[in-house]
């Protein structure tokens, strides 16, 4: 249940900060709205990681260093939510961004990359996909 409850948070967190940050960008720009996301995200993140604890920066070593770049991942996140937000409105777009990230999970876990279990993909997956994108599809009507 809790992880049913992290990730409902984190999808209405995802469109707010969506919403966000495309205000943001329209004052400053995209790149620099990015900036600003990155940086408050970094500050949250270091004060949470040092007063709740649960893990150790002494542990990095542990850790493939192209893992490393995850963040980078998130810059290029932001600007392109907030391009799209900024073309096609926020409802389309996170609608064609869960549509993005499920079809990328499915070829991380079909061929099991960055070390995730493999898992099989079969009609009744690419079925759930076809109808998510007829949803977008009446969305966009």
């Amino acid at each position: 249940m809790k992880g049913w409850i992290y990730a409902v948070l984190g999808g209405g967190f995802i469109a707010l900060q969506g919403a966000a940050n495309s205000r943001i960008s329209e004052g400053i720009g995209t790149w620099q709205a990015a900036t600003l996301t990155q940086f408050t995200g970094f500050v949250t993140a270091l004060i949470i990681a040092l007063f709740v604890g649960g893990g150790s920066f002494k542990d990095l070593k542990q850790v493939k260093p192209l893992y490393w770049f995850g963040g980078a991942f998130a810059a290029a996140v932001i600007y392109s939510n907030v391009t799209a937000i900024q073309s096609v409105g926020l409802t389309l777009t996170v609608a064609a961004v869960l549509i993005a990230q499920l079809a990328m999970t499915f070829l991380i876990e079909s061929r099991g990359w960055f070390g995730i279990v493999k898992q099989k993909m079969g009609l009744p997956q690419f079925i759930g996909i076809a109808m998510m994108i007829a949803g977008v599809i009446v969305l966009k009507s």
